[in-house]
């Protein structure tokens, strides 16, 4: 089974390129102390707990959440529901969980982007990520591809800068208007010299349809989300944004091995109120990493384009700052605004 590791600040060139050391170690959770009463770890969980996904059903964040529901379920004796909160670019049901009480019942699964990018794309988010929330895991990672239309003249990222280079105008590129996949493309293009026309979509899937279709150039989403239209040949990959090869994509080269430490995906994370028991996430975390890495999950997660997260609470916390800090001078540096 492969594992993810400790993701290095991402790093990109000249003028444009700024290295992120991380933060200090300060977890989310600090140590307030709720103002019911606690229930002890040892007893936890008495009632059923509450998993909510703020997409709509169907999605990566929901099949995740349903997966571990049952295996949370089984572990703990306990109901486990998941409920889909969707709305906001995912920050209603964020929200929501952000305001829960801090008893370990209520619980958030989602691409942790959301949070990283959210403050800086949004003006007036109705809760603060990095204060409302503490991470317990991330159970599954899945790395974005670039995708271009299947006629267009480039099976790597320098045939890709070439073309870009030599047509004389920019290549359409398909993403979600301030998201991941949107930064991230911008990067590359800076770091490589060349311009993207940036197409804006409402969902990633809707700019996969219109890439298999022909109708753009490029598209930049999770190995999850693009998988099954490379391996139909419906679109070509051009290069992964994992730190190493990646298993579920053999043979498509890392953006890393041309611009370091260049690391970017789908990281889907569970998250509770903050000033939840420590005790409590604990058990959360341990009971997660036994179920990711149970050889069943693992195939799950693989068959899906993911794998595990090695993070712990603390790393995670660190990370998530780190990324918010990064995205945020990328959105001030390129004017990017939420629709």
């Amino acid at each position: 089974m492969h594992t993810s590791t400790f993701p290095p600040a991402l790093t990109l060139g000249k003028s444009r390129r700024a290295v992120l050391g991380l933060a200090a170690s300060t977890l989310l959770c600090v140590a307030a102390a709720p103002a019911f009463a606690q229930e002890p770890a040892a007893s936890y969980p008495s009632k059923p707990i509450r998993i909510t996904v703020p997409n709509p059903a169907g999605g990566t964040s929901d099949i995740l959440a349903r997966l571990l529901a049952k295996d949370l379920g089984e572990m703990f004796k306990q109901t486990v529901i998941v409920e889909n909160k969707a709305g906001g670019n995912g920050h209603i049901g964020a929200s929501y969980v952000a305001k829960s009480a801090p008893d370990g019942y209520n619980l958030l699964l989602l691409d942790l982007s959301v949070l990283t990018i959210g403050p800086s794309v949004v003006p007036k988010l109705s809760y603060n990520p990095q204060k409302e929330l503490t991470p317990i895991a991330i159970p599954a990672y899945s790395p974005h591809l670039l995708v271009v239309r299947n006629d267009l003249p480039a099976k790597n990222l320098d045939e890709l800068t070439a073309f870009a280079k030599k047509s004389g105008t920019p290549i359409s590129f398909g993403t979600p208007l301030a998201s991941i996949s949107q930064l991230a493309g911008i990067l590359i293009a800076q770091d490589r010299g060349f311009e993207f026309n940036v197409i804006g979509y409402k969902g990633g899937a809707q700019a996969l349809a219109d890439l298999a279709g022909g109708q753009i150039d490029s598209a930049m989403a999770s190995v999850v989300a693009t998988k099954a239209l490379v391996q139909a040949g419906r679109i070509k990959a051009v290069a992964v944004t994992s730190a190493k090869p990646f298993a579920a994509t053999p043979g498509v080269p890392t953006i890393a091995s041309q611009i370091p430490n260049f690391v970017t995906g789908s990281w889907q994370g569970v998250l509770a109120p903050a000033n939840t028991p420590a005790p409590i996430l604990d058990k959360l975390q341990d009971a997660i990493q036994r179920i990711v890495a149970k050889p069943e999950f693992a195939k799950h997660l693989q068959e899906l384009g993911s794998e595990p997260s090695a993070m712990t609470r603390q790393q995670i916390t660190e990370w998530m700052r780190s990324e918010t800090q990064l995205w945020g001078k990328v959105v001030k540096d390129n004017n990017i605004k939420a629709e």
